[in-house]
């Protein structure tokens, strides 16, 4: 039990510690094994940026006074939009070249705008085809730093409790029966993610990118903090109370004792 344990702790710290490393290590490596994500993501806020154009006030003046001359504006209108999100679609592929060069100046610029707050007014459909490329280069940059900042939270976050439970197992041996639960339950969720990560990359980018993976995943290894501190704080003694009442639910004669 106390070899496995170890074992356990090694791999989420080798794993989760060189990943946390790579993304200030390797200042490409997030856009490199995002990258279908990252152009997923651009090109669906840029339909969705393209969706809320409207025509130029002067026609929308127009669209109020018949309603033949409404349904012909909504038809200009939706063969707009489709010709944008084409043209969009054509553009995606050289902005993402453009942006992956990590000592183009495009970065820097694009960056700097986020940081400042600046919005790409693109207000009309009329005009919109000239900063659609601005548009999706600020958002390029937008999804990567976010992208990152996520990442760095979760692989930290799993460092941080994987050398725990490993510093524990080693300055406490008489815990390990304790520490068997939360150490199991660690590499379980390491050993899901990784199977994201390997096969199901877009999955993994999308719920480490979104607030449903970002607060639920950090309220579940909170927990399991949690019980870390009660093993090396207060010698276990919440967690045999609890293990306790689980094992005597399911009719097992096991008893854990404070450590």
């Amino acid at each position: 039990m106390k070899i496995t344990l170890r074992v356990f702790g090694l791999i989420g710290l080798l794993l989760f510690g060189s990943s946390f490393i790579l993304t200030y290590g390797m200042p490409g490596y997030v856009e490199e094994v995002a990258e279908t994500f990252i152009k997923n993501k651009i090109e669906e806020e840029t339909n969705e940026k393209i969706d809320s154009l409207s025509l130029a006030a002067k026609n929308n003046k127009l669209m109020q006074i018949t309603g033949k001359l409404i349904k012909n504006q909504e038809k200009k209108i939706d063969d707009l939009k489709e010709q944008l999100k084409s043209n969009a679609h054509v553009k995606l592929a050289g902005v993402i070249a453009e942006m992956r060069d990590l000592s183009c100046e495009c970065r820097k610029i694009h960056a700097q705008r986020i940081k400042d707050g600046y919005i790409y007014k693109i207000a009309l459909l009329e005009s919109a085809n000239a900063k659609l490329v601005d548009f999706m280069k600020t958002k390029y940059m937008d999804v990567v730093n976010n992208l990152k900042a996520d990442l760095r939270i979760f692989t930290g976050s799993n460092t941080v409790i994987f050398l725990f439970l490993i510093f524990l197992s080693f300055s406490n041996p008489k815990a390990i029966s304790l520490l068997f639960l939360p150490g199991t339950l660690l590499f379980t969720s390491t050993i899901i993610c990784s199977y994201f990560y390997l096969f199901e990359q877009n999955w993994f980018f999308t719920l480490i990118y979104n607030d449903f993976l970002g607060y639920g995943y950090l309220g579940y290894i909170g927990v399991l903090f949690l019980f870390l501190c009660d093993i090396a704080f207060n010698k276990g003694n919440v967690t045999c109370e609890i293990l306790n009442t689980v094992f005597q639910g399911l009719g097992s004669a096991l008893e854990f004792t404070p450590c």
